[in-house]
């Protein structure tokens, strides 16, 4: 809020005040009492004069500047938008503080102030040269530094200078107070005083001071309620009366009596004034509830894509317009609270995100239920096991190589494959199916058998390009082994969300942000988001991507989405051992992703909520739908492209035996569209889920258990193992239930890694 200046024509040199703001007093006291001030002024303009050296006050009254406000002075409250640009999603602010004109105060505000800090404002020119000749007494002899300031000296000091306490300061602060009393107003100094002084409660400026302590606005404040604000200048937080009412009670004595004697307040006005009550301290921090999670994720983009620093962003006044959509994330936080138990066991971490495809923005993320009390976002820095939301990588890095979807292998559990024993979810063993069903129903076998063919290395390079960091969690380049396909690595959520918004746009990769654009104070633009935008995947590799995680939707371990009613594509993930659950999934418009996951005392635990596993297919799935479809309720519904059949058909792999190994062995030829070609031996599901119905149940059945089940685990210790929507890789020892776990990011707790 710009500061606002009296009416030009109020701008003259000292002009004369308004009668009801100045009342007469009795003539003969108050010419006694302005020749004792005048004397005792020159006085201490001696005192001063020799403080600052023989000829030295002259000197630097001539080759003194007035220098421009400072950042301190001029803070001005940054405000957070949602997308609209209307709907306010917080503020980031050093103090409270909003200004308001001399006007906007009233007379008794305005006189209180006086009577307690500077009695004889309207006669002195700036500056109290008794009051400096007092404190540099009292230090040299050896007292505490003293101030002894009027108001303008007071306002320099808050306005131009710091609180640095030294005689040097004091000079350069009574030389520019000289020359505000020259440059501007009375009124102009007063009300720079009132918008700058600090009244306790976190407030400063007298209209901020006002609703700390009353509740109301400055222009509606009583006697005796405007005799507090001043009282407490003296001491803000020791005379608060909520702290000392005693000491807080003397001192509004002491401002009614000082009012009276200046003839600023009748004596019948003072005999009814006296400590009036206030309403207790409003600690209300921004960043309570999700929405702290939103604007510590802005914070930190404002610094490292903006570049401002901390002290612009909570000084500059800036208007911040966001990518998060109010309806979206509204939805976020509904959908989490719906879809969960009304009893979860503690240390449950539920992470959800969604990203327009088309921009990168980052239209809403839950990283948890309130920042104070965790303030650990769940989905920019927490990580998790990526489990079977890993496999289109793989899918991805085949295609890109020439390999069709309607090739087949062995979906046979379990299966060998280069000296590593690998497991279907539930023991599920399948005949020859191709990568269509394989990718709906998230069979561990043959996707180890595609990785095999293609190269964990590839499918590690689709994921950084997708939208992992490079240096996701056991996703370094000595990563090679091919249980990376059943996602051992662990991403933090976003990261995910980000990989399939790049499938949504069809292979063009634009990188996630929060920001849209920075005003400054004066409405200047100051940026723009600018996302880094390009493609990393053929649009024909794309299209039959799409096309096969959409048959996890329709037919496979996801097809609880098919209760969005409208095309959706996406992926189940459940990691070894039950340690985290996903669905990562997307329409042409929305890409979102769920992780869950639970930490307690000792580290990562097993997921344990209602009366079974905990998998891709259950609550996460329900979360998702619900969300999206909240989300985009009102958005026209959009058609994925057709798929494109990129590549050659092939049959590999053999019958499934423990000691097999698959090897790519003949051609066959291409079918009208893929499908399984052998039926598995038992009924395959990666998850406990239902089939979907006409509208989601309210939550999943079982019953919810108000404590976790199961221990937490050791470190990992075993790359190979682990991974793969519970089904996992034995590695010939037991499975990777460590590699499965949630873990707290060391390297992330200052900002999101985008």
């Amino acid at each position: 809020m710009a500061r606002r200046r009296p009416a030009p024509g109020s701008a003259q040199r000292r002009p004369q005040q308004p009668a009801a703001r100045r009342p007469a007093a009795r003539p003969a006291a108050r010419k006694g009492r302005r020749g004792r001030r005048a004397l005792a002024w020159l006085a201490g303009l001696v005192a001063a004069g020799a403080v600052l050296g023989v000829g030295g006050l002259a000197a630097a009254y001539a080759v003194t500047d007035v220098p421009d406000p400072n950042e301190l002075a001029d803070a001005q409250i940054s405000t957070v938008y949602f997308s609209d640009g209307q709907t306010e999603l917080g503020t980031f602010a050093a103090r409270n503080r909003e200004v308001v004109g001399i006007d906007e105060v009233p007379d008794v505000v305005q006189h209180a102030v006086l009577a307690a800090e500077d009695r004889s404002f309207y006669e002195n020119r700036g500056v109290s040269p008794t009051g400096i000749a007092r404190a540099v007494w009292n230090n040299v002899r050896g007292g505490s530094q003293q101030g002894g300031s009027t108001i303008t000296q007071q306002y320099v000091k808050n306005y131009y200078l710091t609180s640095e306490r030294s005689y040097a300061r004091k000079a350069q602060e009574f030389i520019l107070a000289l020359k505000i009393d020259q440059q501007q107003t009375k009124d102009e100094t007063l009300q720079d005083y009132l918008n700058t002084v600090y009244f306790g409660r976190g407030a400063y400026g007298v209209q901020a001071a006002a609703q700390a302590y009353f509740g109301r606005d400055v222009g509606e404040l009583d006697v005796s309620q405007a005799a507090l604000l001043a009282a407490v200048l003296k001491a803000p937080s020791a005379l608060d009366p909520l702290n000392d009412p005693e000491g807080a009670a003397a001192r509004v004595d002491y401002v009614l009596d000082g009012m009276v004697s200046e003839g600023w307040l009748s004596a019948d006005d003072r005999a009814a004034a006296g400590l009036p009550e206030t309403v207790q301290e409003q600690r209300e921090d921004a960043l309570r509830g999700p929405d702290g999670y939103l604007l510590t994720t802005v914070r930190a983009e404002l610094e490292s894509a903006a570049g401002l620093t901390q002290e612009q962003i909570d000084r500059g006044g800036y208007r911040i317009v966001t990518t998060f959509d109010a309806r979206a994330q509204e939805a976020a936080v509904q959908a989490v609270q719906d879809q969960l138990p009304a009893s979860v066991p503690e240390g449950l971490q539920v992470a959800l995100s969604a990203i327009d495809p088309a921009t990168g923005g980052v239209r809403a993320m839950y990283g948890g239920a309130d920042y104070l009390q965790r303030n650990r976002n769940a989905v920019t820095q927490d990580i998790a096991q990526a489990g079977s939301t890993f496999k289109p990588f793989t899918l991805v890095a085949a295609l890109e190589q020439g390999v069709s979807l309607r090739s087949t292998y062995s979906g046979a559990s379990p299966m060998t494959v280069d000296g590593n024993t690998f497991r279907n979810f539930g023991g599920s063993s399948y005949g020859r199916i191709n990568l269509v069903t394989a990718t709906a129903n998230s069979v561990n076998t043959t996707y180890v058998q595609l990785n095999d063919e293609v190269g964990p290395e590839a499918t590690r390079r689709v994921a950084v390009d997708a939208g992992y960091p490079a240096d996701t969690n056991t996703l370094g380049d000595a990563d090679t082994t091919l249980s990376n396909v059943l996602g051992t690595a662990s991403p933090h959520p976003i990261d995910v969300t980000q990989a399939y918004a790049t499938f949504a746009a069809q292979g063009v990769r634009n990188d996630w942000h929060t920001i849209e654009s920075i005003d400054d104070a004066d409405g200047t633009r100051v940026y723009t988001a600018s996302p880094t935008q390009r493609r990393v995947f053929a649009e024909d590799v794309m299209a039959d991507t799409t096309y096969a995680l959409q048959q996890v939707v329709q037919q496979g371990s996801g097809r609880y989405a098919r209760n969005l009613g409208r095309p959706a594509a996406g992926k189940t993930g459940t990691s070894s051992g039950n340690m985290s659950a996903w669905f990562a999934g997307y329409t042409p418009q929305l890409a979102a992703s769920v992780a869950m996951y639970q930490v307690g005392e000792s580290g990562p635990e097993k997921l344990s909520l209602g009366g079974g596993e905990v998998t891709g297919g259950s609550y996460p799935v329900r979360i998702w739908t619900s969300f999206v479809r909240a989300a985009l309720q009102g958005v026209p519904e959009a058609d994925f492209p057709s798929p494109s059949y990129v590549g050659s058909s092939s049959s590999s792999g053999t019958a499934s035996t423990p000691s097999s190994t698959p090897s790519r062995t003949a051609q066959e030829s291409p079918s009208e569209s893929p499908t399984a070609t052998e039926e598995p031996t038992e009924e395959p599901t990666e998850e406990a889920s239902d089939e979907a119905t006409e509208e989601p149940a309210e939550q999943p059945t079982g019953t919810p258990t108000s404590t976790a089940t199961g221990s937490p685990t050791a470190p990992p210790t075993a790359p190979d193992g682990g991974g793969g929507d519970g089904g996992g890789g034995d590695s010939g020892g037991g499975g990777g239930d460590a590699e499965a776990s949630p873990q707290a990011d060391e390297g992330a707790d200052a900002a999101p890694v985008p």
